[in-house]
């Protein structure tokens, strides 16, 4: 009922952990905080927070139109919903090195167990669009310094994002990996790997963990659970699936509902409303209000 029991400190002392352990997680992409309670009910094993979707969420391109405000209280409602923990995508920091200390304590004050910084010029721009440009290497490791230096839980876990791929080839980004791992990065997202050799080359050059993007219509294809384990990758996220789903089926029931006049041939394909108070836990709130309020009007009426 209401938030998540599972403090924040906890849910990163248990990511660390499941982190060591070798299995892959899955952290599909939460879109609201109904979403992130879904995904926990499947059971993934954690939560991942879009900076794309939080953009498209406000109808704007992701082009760094986003504020740090905007960010922290998106990730706030999904992570204080779930017992799972919730990375984060924190773009370039919302600025230079201070912007870039500010955001990270104030991801944490919202409750994340992780996030990431990447290597883009401000204004960035998504991923696996073309024309992207990053930073030199010393401004990156910059960014991943201060980042780690402002986190008051050292279990707050801190990734660094490198784009530097679509740029300068995959030699470069592994590269520019080791650095931003020996400047302190607890895990690396290279962006935009065109196959799985790609990300097995990263990965077994580092020796932290990595992250793989399986975001559709991108410039990596859509590998399997398996296929991406076996590569060496120790995370993927899925960070629109959900959102596209869903403006999916809301696009179509709009275009029945203009050609038919009605919803009756969609209601089928749409979330029943008990499946929903289940999700949302109605039962406990109804016993939690029975609790509180266990007078009658009539026995207040004579005091």
């Amino acid at each position: 009922m209401l938030y998540s029991t599972t403090t924040p400190a906890a849910k990163r002392a248990a990511f660390r952990e499941r982190l060591r352990s070798g299995e892959l997680l899955q952290l599909p992409g939460a879109f609201n905080p109904l979403a992130a309670r879904l995904i926990q009910d499947k059971g993934f094993d954690g939560v991942y927070v879009s900076g794309a979707v939080v953009a498209a969420d406000l109808g704007l391109p992701d082009v760094g139109l986003t504020t740090l405000t905007e960010v922290a209280t998106r990730a706030g409602q999904i992570a204080r919903m779930t017992d799972l923990p919730t990375l984060v995508d924190a773009d370039t920091g919302f600025g230079e090195a201070m912007n870039m200390a500010r955001t990270v304590q104030t991801l944490e004050d919202a409750g994340v167990a992780g996030l990431h910084v990447e290597d883009q010029v401000n204004p960035k721009r998504c991923g696996h669009l073309d024309g992207k440009q990053v930073v030199d290497e010393p401004t990156a490791l910059q960014r991943v310094r201060a980042a780690v230096a402002a986190r008051r839980d050292e279990n707050l876990l801190v990734m660094a994002r490198t784009d530097v791929r679509a740029v300068a080839g995959l030699a470069t980004a592994v590269d520019r990996a080791k650095a931003l791992v020996d400047a302190g990065a607890d895990a690396i997202f290279p962006e935009a790997m065109r196959d799985l050799a790609e990300f097995e080359a990263v990965a077994s050059a580092v020796d932290v963990p990595v992250l793989a993007n399986m975001t559709e219509f991108g410039k990596s294809e859509l590998f399997t659970t398996t296929q991406i384990a076996d590569a060496g990758v120790a995370l993927v996220i899925y960070p629109v699936s959900l959102l596209r789903l869903a403006m999916g089926a809301a696009e179509r029931g709009l275009d029945a509902l203009r050609a038919e006049g009605s919803l009756t041939g969609q209601v089928e394909h749409m979330q029943t409303r008990a499946r929903l108070y289940e999700l949302l836990d109605y039962g406990a709130y109804s016993a939690f209000d029975t609790g509180v309020f266990d007078f009658s009007l009539d026995d207040n009426l004579h005091g």
